[in-house]
């Protein structure tokens, strides 16, 4: 037995039959090719698989793919254009302050933090932690992903990094 989702994913519109039990991380990995999504523990514990459903962040192992008819979801390939070579003031943010060692995290930690974008001027640092705290990262101490995230969220040099708010 298969079920019709419709969903909106970076802005593009997919509809496809997919069996009920099919997590939304398999349907974007397998059906889709958006492999940008790492699937860690698929219990929703290490954040990898994090994904913004209707703007908000999500563990894309926790949810299926049927429950994301009729709703947006956005990716992480959805923040910069490979074609343009520009990434995304945070990524690139992340690049300068050296944030990521092996990368696993970095889409879900991303997507996480991009989804909190209007916030983060004001937040502290120990603000930032708490809202990674569902974001594991076995190589860094966080020092460096929060001095990313403090540099993006800062008024723009032109740079590449600053507010993309």
């Amino acid at each position: 037995m298969t079920m019709h989702v419709d969903v909106e994913i970076n802005g593009v519109r997919h509809r496809r039959e997919v069996e009920p039990r099919t997590l939304l991380s398999d349907f974007l990995r397998h059906d889709l090719g958006l492999t940008g999504t790492h699937v860690g523990c698929e219990h929703g514990v290490c954040g990898a698989c994090t994904v913004q459903v209707d703007g908000r962040p999500v563990r894309s192992c926790l949810v299926l793919a049927v429950q994301t008819h009729g709703r947006s979801v956005r990716t992480v390939e959805d923040l910069s254009d490979p074609e343009d070579d520009v990434m995304h003031p945070l990524q690139e943010a992340f690049h300068a302050n050296h944030a990521l060692q092996c990368g696993f995290c970095t889409p879900g930690i991303l997507m996480t933090i991009e989804a909190l974008s209007a916030d983060l001027a004001e937040m502290s640092d120990a603000a930032i932690l708490e809202a990674l705290s569902g974001n594991l990262c076995r190589c860094t101490g966080y020092r460096n992903i929060v001095c990313a995230i403090r540099a993006a969220g800062e008024p723009g040099d032109g740079e590449g990094t600053g507010s993309w708010a």
